[in-house]
């Protein structure tokens, strides 16, 4: 006896800005904007607590002498300058990327954080406690969320020359952030 609903479904597309996929549907796109709002989200907030630790020495961090101490034994010159602008880029740009807010810049600016923190990881091997595998994860995922953009649940939505992500502008954005920290690392002894 024929059902009244259809034995065969017929193909759809998926359509992701600048992709087509033909053939069946087997990814909504707000399950897509949704990973993307969970990795900003972790992601952001976490370096924004971590620029908190600098600038304030909130969850017990060492605060702007502590940590400007730290970087001074690390090599760097104007160990407290070098706190609060690392503080500042982990804190602003950290909250930036949770909130999906010019995100190819947010990202770009965790990346050139981080590559000096691997920088200064690096010699204690891959793995923690002295690796640098942590720091690794956080630069990736920075630099994955610039390329992608924010998905549909970021204030980016909103901006129109970033409503419309473009590879070009993560690629820039990342690029930016590795010449930034190749210049800091240069200022290193």
């Amino acid at each position: 006896m024929p059902s009244s609903s259809p034995s065969t479904t017929a193909p759809t597309t998926t359509v992701r800005p600048g992709l087509a996929t033909p053939g069946p549907a087997t990814t909504s796109p707000h399950a897509y904007d949704a990973g993307l709002l969970l990795l900003r989200l972790v992601l952001g907030l976490t370096m924004a607590a971590h620029g908190s630790q600098k600038l304030f020495g909130w969850f017990g961090g060492g605060g702007i002498d502590g940590t400007g101490q730290f970087f001074t034994m690390s090599g760097y010159p104007a160990g407290d300058t070098m706190a609060v602008v690392a503080g500042l880029t982990e804190t602003l740009g950290g909250l930036a990327l949770a909130v999906g807010l010019l995100t190819p810049l947010a990202g770009a600016a965790i990346v050139g954080t981080m590559v000096n923190a691997i920088a200064v990881t690096w010699g204690g091997g891959f793995f923690a406690p002295k690796g640098s595998e942590y720091e690794l994860l956080l630069t990736a995922g920075a630099a994955a969320l610039a390329l992608t953009g924010p998905g549909r649940y970021a204030v980016d939505r909103f901006l129109p020359v970033l409503r419309a992500h473009r590879l070009a502008y993560g690629a820039a954005a990342v690029l930016v952030g590795l010449v930034t920290a190749g210049a800091i690392l240069l200022l290193r002894k």
